[in-house]
């Protein structure tokens, strides 16, 4: 009787039953760590043998080479408009800019004084005329001597010549244009008087536009007559083509490049003579060229070498390089199709050594 009321009073006891909430609590918290430990271990990681890099699988890929120069638009003609006589202007007919046609008249000079001359020769021709004709019958009945007949006749056709050239000082008093095209600036007025080779004003004809560009000798047998090229104007993001037409007979001396010409539609005449043009001359292009990141190239005084690897391990292949882009190169000769390039960690590697790949593309 006296033990079972000292374990209900034991048991009614509020330390010890906290005692025991702790003693529960603990022995619980420890059986959940070892039970979380047990995961961990199972999950550590074997590592594997080998230098982690990053690969490439060469594969080919489409390849266009072009080289970035600076042209110069030239109009397809261009002439100054210049007086051949020391004349006075008498008339203008063409405004400031005028886009005129072939064969129009655009000055009138003085030619008063030249008219005159000319109806005094055609006076002249009409006697001389008469004269060798009534000689000419003469000398059919033996009238006269073939001496007379022979001085009318020649100076029947001296005369004539002069009213011929009488006639072509009259068509340089009125100047027309020689081509169609475009006016510039007119530097002269009515009245004023001008001299030989005066300009009155400058002719364009920009229907079409001459590209003129300079090639490094090193592409000069790439561009070829008939190809055709890219370029562009400050003025527009608009993209021209033009076509070769002409290269210069031979590489310039002094800068070592290749005058070439090409030749380019001007539709709405947008294209100014004197602007530069930014040419993207298209030097040659493949399907199936075989690309690899510039990053795996090792430099050596005997060229270039790329580490490929086989089963895991390693051997330096030299390589014979092409065009370079921003971030590739071509590769020429020394890689198939297929090949895995390292392009990473190449200073910790050496020939055999076994590499393991953190990334493949």
């Amino acid at each position: 009787m006296k033990t079972q009321t000292i374990s209900r009073t034991l048991i009614n006891s509020p330390l010890l039953a906290a005692l025991a909430y702790f003693t529960i609590m603990f022995v619980g918290g420890c059986i959940a760590r070892a039970e979380n430990k047990k995961p961990a271990a199972a999950q550590v990681a074997i590592v594997q043998p080998g230098v982690p890099v990053d690969g490439y699988v060469v594969r080919p890929a489409a390849l266009r080479d072009e080289l970035e120069i600076t042209g110069t638009l030239e109009p397809n003609q261009e002439v100054d408009i210049v007086s051949e006589l020391p004349r006075k202007i008498t008339r203008i007919n063409i405004k400031d800019g005028a886009t005129v046609q072939s064969g129009q008249l655009l000055f009138e000079m003085d030619n008063a004084d030249l008219l005159a001359q000319l109806e005094k020769l055609h006076q002249q021709e009409k006697l001389a005329k008469l004269n060798e004709e009534r000689l000419h019958d003469l000398i059919q009945h033996e009238a006269v001597v073939q001496q007379d007949y022979d001085q009318s006749f020649t100076n029947l056709k001296v005369l004539q010549a002069q009213i011929i050239e009488l006639q072509v000082m009259l068509n340089k008093t009125r100047i027309r244009a020689p081509f169609s095209g475009q006016l510039g600036i007119v530097h002269v007025y009515p009245g004023a008087v001008v001299s030989v080779n005066t300009v009155l004003t400058h002719i364009q004809d920009n229907s079409l536009v001459k590209v003129d560009f300079h090639v490094p000798e090193k592409y000069a047998q790439t561009i070829t007559i008939g190809s055709l090229q890219k370029f562009t104007v400050a003025s527009n993001t608009t993209q021209y083509n033009a076509k070769v037409i002409a290269r210069e007979a031979g590489v310039d001396q002094n800068t070592r490049t290749l005058l070439v010409r090409a030749v380019a539609p001007n539709p709405g005449r947008v294209l100014l003579a004197g602007q530069s043009a930014r040419m993207q001359l298209a030097l040659h292009s493949s399907a199936d060229a075989l690309m690899v990141s510039s990053q795996a190239l090792i430099p050596s005084s005997q060229g270039y070498s790329v580490y490929t690897v086989q089963q895991n391990q390693v051997q330096l292949t030299p390589v014979e390089i092409g065009q370079r882009g921003p971030y590739t190169v071509e590769v020429l000769h020394g890689l198939n199709k297929g090949d895995t390039v390292v392009t990473s960690n190449l200073l910790r590697l050496m020939p055999g050594a076994t590499v393991r790949f953190a990334s493949l593309k």
